[in-house]
């Protein structure tokens, strides 16, 4: 038997989450994201869902967004992952003495060259000069 009416519920509940969105602090949301993760909110920010929850035995509201955040990865002319970070701070970022600028030549470690011996030279176009008569026959 019901006592209410669900749709009346709903469009309660969604009316309540909707006025509590509106009244959000954004930057004070910004300020709790920059200190527990490090980055900072783009304009994009879209409501996903939101909902009553019991969190410490007590009601609490939960809403979820989707946002957008600037994603830098930082690798080494190997292929090799140095750094993965989201960004999202623009002109607020610090750059670090481990940035580099790209104008300015990178020292890379000198290579170890083994000299080639003069008869694995020789015994190579041998064997070259050999493989040649072959397909020639």
């Amino acid at each position: 038997m019901k006592v209410a009416n669900k749709e009346a519920i709903e469009n309660g509940e969604k009316e309540l989450l909707d006025t509590i969105i509106a009244e959000l602090d954004w930057s004070m949301i910004e300020e709790k994201l920059k200190e527990k993760h490090n980055i900072k909110l783009q304009e994009d920010v879209d409501f996903r869902s939101g909902d009553l929850v019991v969190h410490g035995n007590k009601i609490a509201y939960k809403v979820n967004f989707d946002v957008k955040i600037t994603l830098s990865v930082l690798f080494d002319r190997l292929g090799e992952c140095l750094d993965i970070s989201a960004a999202g701070f623009g002109e607020d970022e610090e750059e670090t003495d481990d940035d580099f600028d790209l104008k300015e030549p990178i020292e890379e470690e000198p290579i170890e060259e083994e000299p080639i011996e003069e008869e694995a030279i020789e015994e190579e176009a041998i064997e070259e000069e050999a493989i040649e008569e072959e397909a020639i026959e």
